[in-house]
């Protein structure tokens, strides 16, 4: 594999249900020791998109490569995919779940045991997992997921399920790979994995709307107007902001419009508080999946 060629490669990925299509001309290049988060609403086809780039699922049109090699050549040798629900046995505790999945995968290590301690998880190895909350079935599979020795990891939602106290912990196994040399795809509907990802993929069923490092990203949003209390604040932002306003908490927000200013939203808000601020990766996530237009 020379320097520049790509980890993971889709052009023009379809994938169709019958008449129904759920992926419609993907592209994605993914580089080297990168954590790419593809970022979307549920139901958009991004546990598809994954199991597709994994060679799990055969796409009804486009190409896909895993180090240059035709993903179905690969056969999966190159990378470990991470499904939810995917490595979780209700009949079996969680090392029986680990001994169990190391028998599947030739290249599967005792990594494992260091995850579940940093996660927490340590202490309930003994118990059958479908006695396990959702984050704890998510605390076992990313473990498990990860303790494969593979230069490429596909991970469908791994936070999904998970208390914001932990979340971080997660991101910090996955890096713990990426340190060492690992390629790293994740799906996500939660803005706070934005904070893993050295570029994030907004996509949906029509393929991906923006791609760039959250920073960059985070420039391209417009002001970011918030309208909170008042009688008139469900109306301030309708005729001021791009695409239709959204609620952030108790608070309403919107995108202004380049030939609108605060000004004009306050002289609409009455005694409503109305003041711009810095966008955030919520904020991110609705203006490119919801708000941003086609030529974004």
């Amino acid at each position: 594999m020379s320097a520049d060629q790509p980890v993971l490669e889709a052009r023009n990925v379809r994938k169709e249900f019958g008449d129904d299509g759920v992926l419609d001309g993907v592209d994605l290049t993914v580089s080297k020791n990168e954590v790419l988060l593809l970022m979307g609403p549920n139901g958009t086809g991004k546990t598809v998109l994954l199991s597709c780039l994994a060679g799990a699922i055969e796409p009804t049109d486009g190409s896909i490569s895993v180090f240059g090699t035709p993903v179905a050549e690969d056969g999966g040798h190159s990378l470990s995919l991470l499904l939810q629900g995917g490595a979780s046995v209700d009949t079996l505790s969680g090392s029986e779940t680990a001994a169990f999945y190391a028998r599947l995968h030739p290249e599967f290590t005792d990594r494992w045991r260091e995850y579940v301690d940093d996660l927490g998880l340590a202490g309930d190895l003994d118990k059958r997992t479908k006695h396990y909350s959702e984050g704890m079935k998510r605390k076992l599979e990313l473990s498990l997921a990860l303790s494969v020795d593979a230069p490429l990891y596909l991970l469908d939602e791994p936070t999904a399920g998970v208390d914001l106290s932990m979340v971080q912990s997660f991101h910090r196994v996955v890096r713990d790979r990426v340190d060492d040399g690992a390629t790293v795809v994740a799906t996500s509907h939660r803005p706070v994995d934005a904070d893993l990802a050295d570029r994030v993929a907004f996509v949906d069923g029509g393929g991906v709307l923006a791609v760039d490092t959250p920073d960059a990203l985070l420039d391209g949003v417009p002001t970011v107007v918030r309208v909170v209390g008042g009688a008139a604040a469900s109306d301030a932002l309708d005729p001021h902001v791009v695409s239709e306003p959204f609620y952030h908490g108790d608070e309403r927000r919107g995108f202004l419009r380049a030939d609108a200013t605060v000004d004009d939203v306050r002289a609409a808000a009455g005694d409503a508080t109305v003041e711009t601020v810095e966008p955030s990766y919520t904020d991110a996530f609705n203006y490119y999946v919801h708000a941003a237009p086609d030529d974004e």
